[in-house]
């Protein structure tokens, strides 16, 4: 059962039997790590798996109809990794941005654990309307674009993050940074 926390305290597990701080678990070739975290969750989002295959199957798709052409994607709010580790696996090279250093590490061993320490993936702690301002201004562009932002959060500098403030600015700046025919 998960207690919720107060102002000062995110949350916590509480367990009838003894449960490992981590686990491994697979999903197809992917293999991550699930945890229970003190946000109510277990360090990935099962419900995402659909999105997963979707996104694998256009990177395939765009693969096999041109093989010289790069598949570049970009994972805003990636957390640990999943669905840049799927992309990777399908192909893509992936930029992978969350503010989050812990979530980041939590990405890396994931990569490590799918035996993946090899694909095309950039990890970057950074706020995501900073990095995407960036990348506009330094030209960048991406086939696609993975948009996945909480309802609020923090940049790695403490930097408030609230979607229905943020979330006009960073959809500008994404389409800024899609190819005129995406994935």
């Amino acid at each position: 059962e998960f207690v919720p926390g107060n102002t000062e305290d995110t949350g916590r597990w509480q367990f009838a039997n003894e449960v490992p701080d981590a686990w491994p678990l697979a999903r197809g070739d992917m293999k991550f790590w699930a945890a229970c975290t003190p946000f109510r969750h277990l360090a990935f989002f099962p419900d995402m798996a659909p999105q997963w295959d979707w996104m694998a199957g256009l990177i395939r798709d765009a693969r096999a109809a041109d093989t010289a052409r790069p598949i570049e994607v970009l994972n805003l709010f990636g957390y640990t990794g999943l669905a840049s580790l799927t992309c990777a696996q399908a192909g893509a090279r992936v930029t992978h941005v969350d503010a989050s250093k812990k979530a980041i590490s939590a990405a890396v061993e994931n990569q490590k654990l799918s035996g993946l320490e090899d694909a095309p993936l950039r990890w970057i702690v950074e706020d995501a309307g900073k990095f995407l301002a960036r990348e506009v201004r330094r030209g960048r562009r991406y086939q696609g674009i993975i948009l996945d932002p909480p309802k609020f959060g923090r940049g790695p500098q403490g930097e408030v993050f609230k979607l229905f403030e943020q979330l006009p600015e960073l959809l500008r700046l994404c389409r800024e940074l899609l190819v005129d025919q995406p994935l």
